[in-house]
């Protein structure tokens, strides 16, 4: 099994289930309440901000394994949009899931090669530690989801 197949089944797999850990984005986030996705917590981000902010960089990412550029500001993957209904946050938490599936589809077909040569540019560093990256930063915001729903709780007052 090739190296850029391993790095697909990881992306999968925080995204939609079958990581060690159990838990995964599909999991945690579809069909939870919008009011709490955004609801507050003092000290932390809400689970809404913390969405956006994974989904902004899988949407980084992929633009560039589509050929583009890599644009992409941490500034900008904290400005989360409004979320003002139930059909904004299932549109996010879909848009993502699409956006994560894709990007899982392409690493798959990376040679060693692309794996492991510049990421757009070689001041990125490779493909693969980018790619990497991006699992190891969704696990620990995912952690951070995990106890922000455990805070304000599953329903809604």
């Amino acid at each position: 099994m090739s190296v850029a197949h391993h790095l697909a089944t990881h992306l999968r797999g925080i995204h939609t289930g079958g990581n060690w850990t159990e838990r995964d984005v599909k999991q945690q986030l579809e069909g939870l309440d919008w009011r709490v996705a955004v609801r507050e917590v003092p000290g932390s981000n809400s689970i809404a901000t913390l969405a956006h902010h994974l989904k902004y960089f899988v949407g980084v990412q992929l633009q560039v394994l589509r050929g583009g550029p890599l644009e992409g500001h941490d500034r900008l993957s904290w400005e989360t949009p409004a979320i003002t209904s139930q059909q904004d946050w299932d549109g996010l938490i879909a848009e993502w899931l699409d956006q994560a599936a894709e990007l899982a589809n392409r690493v798959e077909q990376l040679t060693d090669e692309q794996l492991f040569g510049p990421f757009g540019d070689p001041k990125y560093g490779t493909t693969f530690s980018n790619l990497m990256g991006l699992v190891e930063h969704t696990h620990y915001h995912l952690g951070q989801i995990v106890l922000v729903k455990k805070l304000v709780g599953q329903h809604v007052a």
